[in-house]
């Protein structure tokens, strides 16, 4: 972590807002995942957002479990460094982060590594953790293990072929959006400038 003095003002909100988004509740659901998806002897680390951010900091366990997302041997980090230099635990991370966006998670929800080493936004690296959860569950490849009820499914594509055929029969049809003309008719219509005939 950076030695940061502490922040006032604007900052200070800022970073308030940003710690409020934090999910106690979450963190647990997410390091009972890993360490079950990672299939190792993986330490659970104590409750807490600077203990969670401690235990992800390194970037081992996240690369272990973007790789055991993947069948054996198709690893996409195939070193996993233990060393306690800060920048090859921030390499370790970067890597991650290239590894899930490669897997599927969209970049808008894929965390900073700053986010995570300076422990600013400890909210988006579980955002970015269960994104990387819902691509799994979502693959169904057999590399996932755990609950499937503790992520969403996303939406699979589901495109529909229409013929020429079906495309022209389709031009010919109002839809009721456009309104409906069905029981007009000009009954009882008089020319203009006439007047009413009210009895």
């Amino acid at each position: 972590m950076a030695n940061r003095g502490p922040s006032y003002g604007l900052s200070r909100e800022v970073q308030e807002k940003i710690e409020q988004k934090y999910d106690a509740d979450l963190e647990n659901k997410l390091v009972d995942w890993v360490i079950l998806q990672c299939a190792e002897d993986i330490e659970h680390p104590p409750p807490g957002r600077a203990h969670f951010q401690k235990w992800l900091m390194d970037g081992t366990v996240l690369c272990k479990l973007i790789n055991s997302l993947y069948p054996p041997g198709q690893e996409p980090i195939p070193k996993i460094s233990e060393s306690k230099m800060a920048f090859k635990q921030m390499e370790q991370i970067s890597q991650f982060l290239k590894a899930a966006e490669i897997y599927g998670v969209r970049t808008t929800d894929i965390f900073q590594t700053v986010d995570l080493w300076e422990g600013k936004d400890m909210a988006a690296v579980q955002r970015t953790l269960m994104a990387l959860g819902s691509v799994a569950v979502t693959k169904d490849d057999g590399c996932y293990r755990g609950e499937p009820s503790w992520f969403h499914r996303k939406a699979q594509q589901n495109r529909r072929g229409f013929s020429e055929e079906q495309l022209r029969q389709g031009q010919n049809v109002i839809g009721l959006q456009m309104g409906s003309n069905k029981g007009a008719s000009q009954a009882g219509m008089t020319g203009y400038g006439m007047p009413r005939q009210i009895m």
